[in-house]
């Protein structure tokens, strides 16, 4: 049993100060007794755990590249602040890139780094999950055959 505290410490550090400076945003996912559960459920729990988060992701993998205004718009609901919030932990988290234009008024786009496409085949099929299980069977999807995203 010692052993396995150790392994799981071990996996908690790692996970803690992964990419140098790059360390996953807290949350609550991400303490030592949340980590001995399962550490790679875990883990992507830490990193996509907010309400917006995938359907940011999505958005941006799908438009390519999105300003926050845009995203705002896709996002019915979503409130400036937990917008901020969860871009800047994406960011944080290496799923996102932020490009700052030196411009006026100032211009900022987000778009997916090489971490943030090699999840595009997941949400693919989070997405061919879904349209299977979860929608009413008279669903027409809006994004016609183009719905998933590019790998």
């Amino acid at each position: 049993m010692a052993y396995i505290d150790f392994e799981i410490e071990m996996v908690y550090t790692t996970c803690k100060t992964m990419k140098g400076d790059m360390a996953m945003a807290g949350n609550k996912f991400q303490t030592q007794d949340m980590m001995a559960r399962c550490v790679p459920m875990t883990s992507v729990q830490a990193v996509l755990g907010g309400k917006w988060k995938i359907l940011i992701l999505w958005y941006i993998a799908f438009y390519k590249v999105q300003r926050f205004g845009q995203l705002m718009r896709r996002l019915d609901g979503i409130t400036q602040s937990s917008l901020t919030k969860q871009l800047r932990e994406l960011e944080q988290d290496g799923f996102l890139h932020r490009e700052i234009y030196k411009e006026i008024p100032p211009k900022v786009e987000y778009s997916l780094t090489e971490l943030g496409q090699s999840f595009t085949p997941i949400l693919n099929q989070m997405m061919i999950w879904s349209e299977a299980h979860l929608c009413p069977p008279d669903y027409i999807n809006p994004f016609g055959e183009e719905r998933t995203l590019p790998e």
